[in-house]
């Protein structure tokens, strides 16, 4: 568990807007701050309802978007405070040599942003919200500090490893731009050959033959393979990941929003390893289906705020709302 240190930067009121047109406004409190996410300095973002606080939230990041300014934890920042929600963010810390940041570092630096929040809010429920990747990340830190962790609210939590997510999110993409069996046949191959070597079974010459036939296909720029294989496997520690086992030990309530149209997660299999792993729980998960949603939780494949699901953001407050103690807010809420 990482020492934490926290070094309050800059700190002022600001009026932070709904999201919505007439959705109303409130005041929050931003504090830019850093700390110790074990040996490298973290930059964040505290955004703290002027009220009192009913509750607050980690936000932990999707595998592309790894900075704090990102539109879907701006989002959060500026719906949830007027709830009596505080929101940390903060921004994931680099790569090494083009590695993926470990699941198990991304988990000890979400508990040591936990710290930094609770110093900041006192003894109120703090839980973890967590996107793609960051809905696994979100229940191992569950997992292995259920002490810390009091919720989850996950957007697009796969059920199935790193690995095989992408075989089956690439293998969608080919299906949605019209390409058939035989090319999905290949891709299928390629994939396994790649997969192969990063884990150190094949040498690197006959997977980059094999990346190289692939590159000539159409459908390369679809299925994000990289052009030029690492020099040595072990580049992606995770991608055999199971989070069925992790799930199972999950033992605080769970939100699980997933578009309805995901072309990246399995979502059948993925509410139904949620459904198995906490078979015995008291409390089962909660799962929203996102009308008109892909990936993330918005509408038409926006990038922006605008274009974030209604649902989404009153399904969220709705659910936290009923689970955390009783406060009055300080705006609308409405996002």
């Amino acid at each position: 568990m990482p020492t934490v240190t926290v070094q309050g930067l800059q700190q002022g009121r600001r009026k932070v807007a709904g999201a919505a047109e007439g959705g109303g406004a409130w005041l929050g409190v931003g504090v830019e701050l850093e700390f110790d996410g074990g040996g490298v300095r973290v930059a964040g973002t505290l955004d703290l309802p002027v009220g009192p606080v009913r509750g607050g939230i980690v936000v932990l990041h999707a595998a592309e978007a790894g900075h704090r300014s990102y539109f879907c934890y701006e989002h959060l920042a500026r719906l949830l405070p007027g709830a009596g929600i505080a929101v940390l963010r903060f921004d994931r810390r680099p790569r090494v040599d083009g590695h993926d940041v470990p699941l198990a570092d991304q988990a000890a630096d979400a508990a040591a942003a936990i710290g930094v929040l609770r110093r900041q809010v006192g003894d109120v429920p703090v839980g973890l919200w967590g996107l793609s990747q960051g809905a696994w990340s979100a229940p191992l830190t569950a997992a292995l500090r259920p002490d810390l962790v009091a919720f989850l609210v996950l957007v697009s939590s796969s059920g199935v490893s790193p690995a095989a997510q992408m075989r089956y999110g690439t293998a969608e993409q080919l299906r949605r731009h019209g390409y058939g069996d035989v090319d999905l046949t290949e891709l299928g191959r390629v994939r396994a050959t790649m997969e192969a070597y990063l884990r150190g079974d094949l040498d690197r010459a006959t997977a980059q033959g094999a990346v190289d036939r692939a590159a000539e296909r159409p459908w390369f720029p679809l299925v994000h393979l990289p052009r030029e294989l690492p020099d040595e496997p072990g580049t992606w520690q995770d991608m055999d990941f199971d989070p069925v086992p992790v799930f199972a030990r999950v033992t605080c309530p769970v939100l699980l929003f997933y578009g309805t149209t995901d072309a990246w997660v399995p979502i059948d299999a993925s509410v139904a390893a949620w459904r198995r792993a906490t078979a015995g729980a008291a409390t089962p998960p909660t799962v929203c289906r996102l009308d008109g949603c892909d990936h993330y939780p918005t509408l038409h494949e926006g990038e922006d705020l605008d274009s974030i699901s209604p649902q989404y953001a009153a399904t969220m407050l709705s659910w936290l709302d009923a689970l955390l103690p009783a406060g009055q807010r300080t705006g609308s809420g409405a996002a």
